[in-house]
C-alpha cells in the first residue's frame, strides 16, 4: 500500500543575531500566527520576570506584528537578563531583514526552505553616499530675488518597510548595548575594588 507524500508549504526564514554582554541569540522569523520560542520553550517559561520577557516582545509590538509572526530563538552564554537583551536585539534585526529591501538581502533555498540574511554591498553604499548632493549654503537661499515662499514640493509617501525600521531605529532596538563586565586587575580583588587599608 502506498502511502501519499504530503507536499511540504515552502518556508521562508529571516535571520537575526543579537548580543548583549556574553550572551548571544539567534532569531529566525517566519509568518505565522505569533508563536514564540526560546530554546523550545515558551516566553514564559523561559523568562519568569515580566521585564526580560517585554523585552522579547518590545520590537514586535513596535512593528505591530505580534500576531504576524512566528518567532523561533536559540539563546546560548551569559545570564537570563543577557538572554533577554541579545533576543531582544535578534528579533529587531530578524524584522529589519523581513522589512529591507531585496537587495539587502541575501537568499538560500534547500530542500523547500529558503532562508534570508542581511547583506549589505559596500560598493553601492559608498555610491550611494556620494550621490548624495550637498545641501546649498544659507548664503545662496538669502541671493533669490523672490521673498514668497513657494507651496511646498509635495513628499514622496514613505515606504512601509522604511518607516517599521525607522520605529525599530528609534526605539533603540538595534543598538548594541556595548556594556561588558570589566576584567580583573592584578593588585586589586576586582575590576576597582582594592584591598581593605589597614592603618596598623
Amino acid at each position: 500500500m502506498a502511502e501519499k507524500k504530503s507536499a511540504k508549504v515552502a518556508l521562508t526564514y529571516y535571520l537575526g543575531t543579537g548580543r548583549r554582554k556574553t550572551a548571544v541569540a539567534r532569531v529566525r522569523i517566519t509568518e505565522g500566527k505569533g508563536q514564540i520560542l526560546i530554546n523550545d520553550r515558551t516566553v514564559e517559561e523561559y523568562f519568569s520576570e515580566e521585564k526580560d520577557r517585554a523585552a522579547v516582545y518590545g520590537p514586535l509590538k513596535v512593528t505591530d506584528q505580534l500576531n504576524r509572526v512566528d518567532v523561533f530563538i536559540r539563546c546560548t552564554g551569559g545570564g537570563v537578563t543577557g538572554q533577554a537583551g541579545a533576543a531582544s536585539q535578534g528579533v529587531a534585526r530578524a524584522l529589519k531583514t523581513m522589512f529591507s529591501p531585496p537587495s539587502e538581502q541575501k537568499r538560500y533555498t534547500f530542500n523547500n526552505t529558503t532562508v534570508v540574511r542581511s547583506y549589505q554591498d559596500e560598493k553601492k553604499t559608498r555610491e550611494k553616499a556620494k550621490a548624495i548632493p550637498a545641501k546649498p549654503s544659507p548664503a545662496d537661499a538669502t541671493s533669490g530675488t523672490s521673498l514668497i515662499p513657494t507651496a511646498p514640493a509635495a513628499e514622496e509617501p514613505t515606504d512601509l518597510a522604511t518607516g517599521m525600521i525607522k520605529k525599530l531605529r528609534d526605539s533603540g532596538y538595534l543598538t548594541r548595548d556595548a556594556r561588558m563586565k570589566e576584567r580583573k586587575k592584578y593588585g586589586l580583588r576586582g575590576a576597582r575594588r582594592g584591598t581593605q587599608f589597614s592603618k596598623r
